[in-house]
């Protein structure tokens, strides 16, 4: 089964009158990405549609994914694209093979939904992280208490892929 690559999601973004970009910078071992999609605009800056931040350490477990948001008008695929470039971003040019995320717990009926929607991506519970003295350095990584999920990233990409209608492959 042959994956789509970054230029391929790239080239349907495009095609779909969007804008996909990378922003990446390492420095020393950290490799940090965000994944911006946009609409442009006449005369204007774009419109950010949404974006995810995270960064990866060399290790076939060392993507960490932060901030996901999706925003504005007319935003339907936005999401599945800006997981399927971090997806094949992370395949292509590192080492990571499974991203750590968190699910936050703002609130339980925003918690549920987090899940609910990364268990669809495909990730699974690792364990939660919640007000324990052992929990401390995960809540300063994370900036606060939820479920810590583990993805494949192959996995993932062909999940995201398959959402905006299409089969690996094609």
């Amino acid at each position: 089964m042959t994956l789509p690559t970054l230029a391929d999601i790239e080239q349907l973004a495009a095609a779909r009158g969007l804008l996909l970009r990378l922003q990446v910078r390492r420095v020393l071992v950290v490799t940090t990405v965000r994944v911006v999609v946009a609409r442009p605009r006449e005369g204007q800056a774009p419109l950010l549609l949404g974006e995810l931040k995270g960064w990866a350490l060399p290790l076939p477990d060392g993507l960490q994914l932060d901030t996901m948001r999706v925003q504005g008008p007319q935003t339907q695929g936005v999401g599945a694209l800006i997981w399927a470039a971090t997806f094949a971003w992370a395949l292509e040019t590192t080492p990571c093979r499974s991203a750590r995320l968190l699910a936050i717990r703002d609130n339980d009926q925003q918690h549920r939904r987090l899940v609910r929607y990364f268990k669809r991506l495909g990730f699974e519970p690792i364990r939660d992280v919640g007000a324990a003295a052992a929990d401390l350095p995960l809540r300063l990584v994370w900036g606060g208490a939820g479920l810590l999920m583990r993805g494949d990233c192959q996995a993932g990409l062909e999940r995201s892929w398959r959402s905006l209608g299409l089969q690996p492959g094609i």
